[in-house]
C-alpha cells in the first residue's frame, strides 16, 4: 500500500497554523488508501464535517502536489471510537456546548480529542527562552493567587505556544475537572459567533463566554485581524471574565501591537496583562529537547550525537523531532544502532544547506539592499527617505518572516530597537494586504531568498 496520507500530512503541517494542524489534522486516522480513494476517520460527525468543509480543498491541493490529483478523499467516524459517539453528539457536536468546555463534575470522564496527547507540562523543555511563558501558564492552570489573570504568548512556528496552551487544558482536565474551560482558536470563535448570529441565539453565545467560563483560552489571535464583530464580542467577554476573577490565555504568531486591523480597545485588552515571547531555544535547551525526543522514540544517542544535533538543528523545535524521526527510520532500515554518520546524513536533510543554519537577518538585509540598489550603510542610517525606508522595512519584515531571530536581534542588524522592527512589520503587513504591487515585490523577494537556500 502506498503511503499517501503521511505525505499529505507533512504538506499540511507546513501550510496550516500550528494550532489548526494540531486541532483538526493530527486527530485524523487513515483507515484505507489506494490509487482511487483515501479514507480518513475522525472522532465524531461534527469533527468530520468541519474538516471536510474547511480543509478538504487543502488536502486535495496537497494530493495535486504529490501528482495524485485523482484520489477521492472521504471521511467517516472512527469505528474504534463508536462507543463514545453518543457522548460526542450529546456534548460537543450536537448540544451547542463549547468544544473543550469541562462540565461541572461529570459522572464519566469525557474525552478531549483535540488536545495533543503529548502537549503537557511534563513534556515541555524549559529554558531561558521560554521560562517566563512556562511559569505564567503553570500559574494559570493551577489557579495560583499570584497568577497574572491575562497572559498573551507570542511565538513563531514550532516554538511551543500551542504546547503550553494545550498543557493548561490538560492540567485543568486532569486536576480541576470542575473548571469550565473554553478552549478554541480565534477562527473557531468567529465560526461559533456566525452560527449564533444566524440562529438568532446571541444570548447563548454571551452566556457561554461571559458567564459560564472560568478559563478562556484562545489561540491564533493574529487571525482576528479585520474581524470587527468577533473583536467586539471577545473584548466584552474578556472584560466580563477579568472583572469576575476569571483567567484568560491568548497565543499568537505576533504580539498584540503587531496585529493589523485590530480595534484599539481590543489591542489594549490583549496587551493589558502579561505579554511574553518564546524565542528559539538556546543550546542547552536544544540538548534537553534532543535527549527527550530520542528517549521517546527509543533511540540511544551518545553525547557527541546529541551535541551535533543540538548545534546544527536550530529554531523550530519540530525540526529537531523531524531529525529524530528520520534517524530512527534510517537506523531501522539499516538494522543497526544510530551512528554519527547517520546523524550527519539526517541533519543534512533537515537543515537547509547541510551545516548552514539558514538565513539570517544580516543576510536578508544585504540581499534586499542589493535588490533595491541601496547600500547597507544607508539601511543602517537614520535616513527616512522613501527609497531607503521602504527597503529597510521590507528587510525587517522578511527577517521576521524567514528567520527565528528575536525582534531585538533583527533591530540590531539595522541599528534600531525592537519597537522600530514592530512598526516596520505592521507597515509591510498592511501594505501587502492592500497593495498588489507591494505584495508582488515581497513575494518575489521571498521566493528568491528561499531559492538561495537550496
Amino acid at each position: 500500500m502506498s503511503m499517501i496520507w503521511p505525505e499529505v500530512r507533512k504538506i499540511l503541517q507546513h501550510q496550516l497554523p500550528e494550532s489548526v494542524f494540531n486541532l483538526w489534522v493530527e486527530p485524523l486516522r487513515c483507515l484505507a488508501e489506494d490509487n482511487q480513494t483515501l479514507e480518513l476517520a475522525g472522532p465524531d460527525r461534527f469533527f468530520c464535517s468541519w474538516v471536510a468543509d474547511h480543509y478538504l480543498a487543502a488536502m486535495q491541493e496537497a494530493l495535486g502536489r504529490l501528482e495524485r490529483p485523482g484520489i477521492r478523499i472521504s471521511f467517516r467516524v472512527d469505528p474504534d471510537l463508536a462507543d463514545d459517539r453518543a457522548a460526542d453528539e450529546a456534548g460537543v457536536a450536537g448540544g451547542g456546548k463549547e468544544q473543550l468546555r469541562l462540565p461541572q463534575m461529570p459522572k464519566g470522564r469525557p474525552r478531549i480529542r483535540t488536545l495533543h496527547p503529548r502537549y503537557t507540562f511534563d513534556e515541555f523543555m524549559v529554558g531561558e527562552s521560554n521560562a517566563l511563558a512556562f511559569s505564567a501558564c503553570e500559574a494559570i492552570a493551577a489557579g495560583a493567587a499570584e497568577a497574572e489573570p491575562c497572559v498573551f504568548i507570542n511565538a513563531g512556528t514550532g516554538l511551543g505556544k500551542s504546547h503550553l496552551a494545550h498543557a493548561v487544558a490538560h492540567h485543568l482536565y486532569n486536576y480541576s475537572p470542575s473548571t469550565r474551560l473554553c478552549c478554541l482558536t480565534s477562527q473557531q470563535l468567529t465560526a461559533e459567533l456566525v452560527r449564533h448570529i444566524r440562529s438568532n441565539t446571541m444570548d447563548q453565545f454571551k452566556e457561554k463566554f461571559q458567564r459560564q467560563c472560568d478559563v478562556l483560552l484562545v489561540e491564533d489571535v493574529q487571525t482576528l485581524s479585520g474581524r470587527g464583530k468577533t473583536q467586539v464580542e471577545l473584548a466584552e467577554a474578556v472584560d466580563c471574565l477579568l472583572e469576575n476573577g476569571r483567567r484568560v490565555l491568548f497565543t499568537g504568531a505576533v504580539g498584540p501591537r503587531e496585529i493589523p486591523d485590530l480595534d484599539d480597545g481590543v489591542r489594549s485588552r490583549l496587551a493589558a496583562g502579561l505579554v511574553t515571547s518564546i524565542n528559539p531555544p538556546d543550546m542547552q535547551t536544544r540538548r534537553l529537547i534532543t535527549r527527550r525526543k530520542a528517549d521517546y522514540h527509543k533511540l540511544i544517542l551518545d553525547e557527541e550525537m546529541v551535541e551535533y544535533m543540538a548545534e546544527k538543528v536550530r529554531g523550530d523545535v519540530r525540526r529537531l523531532e523531524s531529525a529524530i524521526v528520520g534517524l530512527k527510520a534510517k537506523a531501522n532500515l539499516r538494522k543497526a544502532p544510530p551512528t554519527m554518520a547517520m546523524v550527519k546524513e539526517v541533519v543534512a536533510t533537515v537543515v537547509v544547506g547541510g551545516d548552514d543554519p539558514g538565513l539570517s537577518a544580516e543576510a536578508i538585509r544585504d540581499f534586499v539592499a542589493a535588490q533595491f540598489q541601496v547600500s547597507v550603510d544607508e539601511l543602517q542610517s537614520k535616513s527616512r527617505k522613501k527609497d531607503v525606508a521602504f527597503p529597510r522595512q521590507v528587510s525587517m519584515y522578511l527577517a521576521r518572516k524567514l528567520t527565528d531571530e528575536a525582534l531585538a536581534g533583527i533591530g540590531k542588524v539595522f541599528n534600531r530597537d525592537h519597537s522600530t522592527v514592530v512598526h516596520s512589520i505592521r507597515v509591510i503587513t498592511e501594505a501587502v494586504a492592500r497593495n498588489g504591487s507591494v505584495r508582488g515585490q515581497v513575494e518575489h523577494l521571498t521566493d528568491k531568498l528561499k531559492q538561495r537556500q537550496k
